[in-house]
């Protein structure tokens, strides 16, 4: 069994080798969390973590200003509600406009995806 030194030591490699978010992949990750219903801040930044195998950990300092940011765009409603742990928190719901807007950035990420795949590729052919 590993030393909790180690076990601490091999979660700060890990952290080191997490992928930074490209500008606007936060957006479309918080967008297709609310699909699946309401959420707060804190659930939000957990489920895009768990969904992405632990590679992508959304910090405080970029996840409340893209949630501010979605909900002065419309794309996202907010309302306070109490959480599973008895706190209070605003909860983000996806509002009509939202949902289509997470379908264009979806269709527009998988093509970016589709192209960078195919030059990545190209040189591994090479």
């Amino acid at each position: 069994m590993p030393t909790r030194k180690a076990v601490i030591a091999r979660e700060r490699d890990r952290e080191k080798e997490r992928l930074e978010l490209l500008q606007g992949t936060l957006d479309v990750l918080i967008l297709r969390v609310l699909i699946f219903g309401p959420q707060h801040g804190q659930g939000i930044g957990r489920a895009i973590q768990q969904n992405s195998g632990d590679e992508l950990l959304v910090e405080h300092g970029a996840l409340y200003p893209a949630l501010q940011r979605l909900e002065a765009r419309g794309w996202i409603a907010a309302e306070w509600g109490t959480s599973t742990n008895n706190r209070r928190a605003r909860f983000y719901t996806l509002t009509k406009v939202g949902r289509k807007q997470l379908g264009r950035e979806t269709t527009k990420w998988r093509r970016l995806a589709a192209a960078i795949g195919r030059v990545l590729g190209s040189e591994a052919e090479g």
